[in-house]
C-alpha cells in the first residue's frame, strides 16, 4: 500500500515545510514511485506554496479544535492513494498537541497501518533558542507514537544543536531512543554568501531545485544549486525511504 509521511514539531520557523519539500522533491525523483502531498498547517501553508508540486490544502482545525470531518477527509484521501505511492503531509505546529492527541485518541495510524500503508513520522530538530523546544516536541512523539520510529532531521539554520559541550548523539533524548528512531538526517550549512543565498533566495521564490536549475538563474547560482541538491539527495539516501 501507501507510505504516509508525516511532518510534526510543535515549534514553528524550525524548517518543517523545507524539509517537507525536500521529500517531495527526492520521492519524485524516485522510480515507479507516484508523489502527493497534502498542506494541513491552518496557519502557514508554505509547503502548499509550491505550485509546482500540486500541493492539496486541508485545514484540519475547527477553532482550537480537531475538525472531526475534516480529518475524515484526510483519511479518506490516504485510503484513495495508489498502491506504492507516497504522501507528505505537512502539519502545522499551532495545531501539534491537538493533532497528536486526536491520532492517538482515534487510533489513527493504527488503522492506517492495519490497512497496510506504512508511517514515518518526520522530525525537526534544530539549534539556537528552539532546541529546547524541538527536543521537547522529538520526546512527545517518541512516548506518544513509540510503535512508528521516526526519522529526526537536525537543522542546523540557527546555530549548532548543542549544549555545554554536548551534540545531539549525547543528548538523553537521543540516547535513551536512539533504537527507536529510524534515521537521524544531519542538514548540511551553507556559506551564507554564496551557498546559502542562493538556497535562501530558492526557498522565497517557492521553486524546485529542478526549477531553479534549469531556470534563466546566472551559471553559477544554477551551478552551486545543483551542487547542492546532490549534497541533500546523498544525505536523504540514509534514510531508506523507499
Amino acid at each position: 500500500m501507501a507510505t504516509i509521511h508525516f511532518l510534526m514539531q510543535g515549534k514553528g520557523g524550525v524548517g518543517k515545510s523545507f524539509v517537507a519539500s525536500l521529500l517531495f522533491q527526492y520521492l519524485k525523483k524516485q522510480d515507479n514511485v507516484e508523489v502527493f502531498g497534502c498542506d494541513t498547517d491552518p496557519v502557514n501553508n508554505t509547503f502548499a506554496g509550491y505550485k509546482e508540486f500540486n500541493i492539496t490544502t486541508l485545514d484540519i482545525m475547527s477553532g482550537n479544535d480537531i475538525d472531526n470531518a475534516r480529518f475524515d477527509l484526510l483519511m479518506e484521501l490516504i485510503a484513495t492513494l495508489p498502491k506504492k505511492a507516497h504522501l507528505v503531509v505537512d502539519n502545522g505546529a499551532s495545531s501539534f498537541i491537538t493533532f497528536c492527541a486526536y491520532v492517538k485518541d482515534n487510533l489513527a495510524f493504527d488503522i492506517l497501518s492495519g490497512d497496510g500503508h506504512q508511517i514515518i513520522i518526520h522530525v525537526l530538530v534544530t539549534g539556537g533558542q528552539a532546541m529546547p523546544e524541538t527536543l521537547t516536541g522529538l520526546n512527545a512523539l517518541l512516548q506518544h507514537f513509540g510503535d512508528y520510529p521516526p526519522v529526526v532531521w537536525l537543522n542546523p539554520k540557527d546555530g549548532p544543536i548543542r549544549m555545554n559541550d554536548n551534540d545531539f548523539y549525547d543528548f538523553a533524548v537521543y540516547r535513551e531512543n536512539q533504537d527507536k528512531l529510524r534515521a537521524v538526517i544531519e542538514l548540511p550549512t551553507y556559506k551564507p554568501n554564496t551557498y546559502g543565498r542562493d538556497l535562501t533566495d530558492l526557498l522565497a521564490r517557492r521553486w524546485s531545485f529542478e526549477a531553479g536549475i534549469d531556470s534563466s538563474l546566472p551559471l553559477m547560482t544554477r551551478s552551486r544549486l545543483f551542487h547542492i541538491w546532490r549534497d541533500l539527495e546523498r544525505i536523504i539516501d540514509q534514510a531508506n525511504l523507499v
